[in-house]
């Protein structure tokens, strides 16, 4: 039976003193970061594509915390953020991206393609759900107490491995967190003309759980979520937990089709003008730490020489 909670958006329960220094180093980290990426591309000196995370970055945050070090994370497309709550690796990423020595998977994986570890992120629409799927199966035999978390847009519920995902999923109880990170918009098409129904809806079919978190306090997010994750982990059961939340910049580098005045009223929401002026000196002096942090990795990343195969060391990880 699903289980739909909704959050009251108006409540920001911590706004009189905002996250803790260390949530919002790192939220803060996370947006200088794709900063840095959109205006390096801007300057000619990256190649390819890369798709940020610009007003997303909280959910990784507040996630990673409710996360052991031994579960495994799957990625997307649009995953830097949740590379970084995990690993605190802006160096080792930007090296990734620019093909440069250091990179996390000797330049071949790029933006969108990153293993490490217990981490995988691919650009294939719904592709890790059903390898997520598997992995929790392996964890509920060999490894109880672990579970499989993968993050997925509202886009992807076009894709049947979705489906085939949960459906194995409920049947075999795995211990297997879905989080969707709805930010209302797949590429350039809103949520409402690509997806009938609900996400709740589409969960209750397959008896799955839903909890709907339309906060972007990060203690909120993670005092809500923690019983919920638990028993996940210790009664394994799937679990989708849907985040309500917006995508500020372009679907990738540079092709923003919304109006100016509509992203505009998106980032009036955002959790960063809620923090600056919830807290606006330590936010002040948090956001220049942050920006003069990833101003020093890009310079010296930009300053290593190009990633070789040989000897990068990775591939038993």
């Amino acid at each position: 039976m699903t289980r739909p909670v909704t959050a009251d958006p108006a409540v920001f329960p911590a706004e009189a003193v905002g996250p803790d220094d260390a949530d919002l180093s790192l939220m803060l980290m996370i947006r200088a970061f794709e900063l840095k990426l959109l205006d390096l591309y801007g300057r000619g000196l990256l190649n390819g594509t890369t798709h940020t995370c610009l007003g997303q970055e909280y959910i990784p945050v507040a996630m990673e915390a409710l996360l052991d070090p031994r579960d495994h994370v799957f990625s997307n497309h649009r995953g830097h953020g949740h590379y970084l709550a995990r690993f605190h690796d802006p160096a080792g990423l930007l090296a990734e991206i620019m093909g440069r020595e250091g990179a996390v998977c000797a330049g071949v994986g790029g933006s969108q393609h990153i293993r490490r570890d217990r981490f995988l992120s691919t650009g294939v629409q719904g592709e890790s759900l059903p390898v997520a799927a598997g992995v929790a199966l392996h964890l509920k035999r060999a490894e109880p107490g672990r579970l499989a978390c993968v993050y997925i847009g509202d886009g992807t519920f076009g894709e049947g491995a979705v489906y085939e995902a949960f459906n194995i999923a409920s049947l075999w109880a795995l211990p297997l967190l879905v989080v969707v990170e709805n930010n209302g918009i797949a590429q350039s098409t809103p949520t409402s003309r690509h997806l009938a129904g609900s996400i709740a809806g589409r969960a209750a079919a397959f008896g799955i759980d839903h909890h709907l978190v339309e906060t972007s306090d990060v203690t909120e997010i993670r005092r809500t979520l923690e019983p919920l994750v638990s028993r996940v982990r210790f009664r394994p059961a799937p679990l989708v937990v849907e985040f309500v939340t917006r995508r500020l910049g372009p679907h990738s580098k540079g092709d923003d089709t919304r109006p100016a005045q509509a992203v505009q009223a998106l980032r009036e929401q955002d959790w960063y003008a809620r923090c600056a002026a919830a807290c606006p000196g330590r936010f002040r002096r948090l956001d220049a730490e942050a920006r003069a942090h990833i101003d020093a990795v890009a310079a010296e990343v930009t300053a290593r020489g190009p990633s070789r195969w040989e000897g990068a060391g990775w591939e038993g990880s």
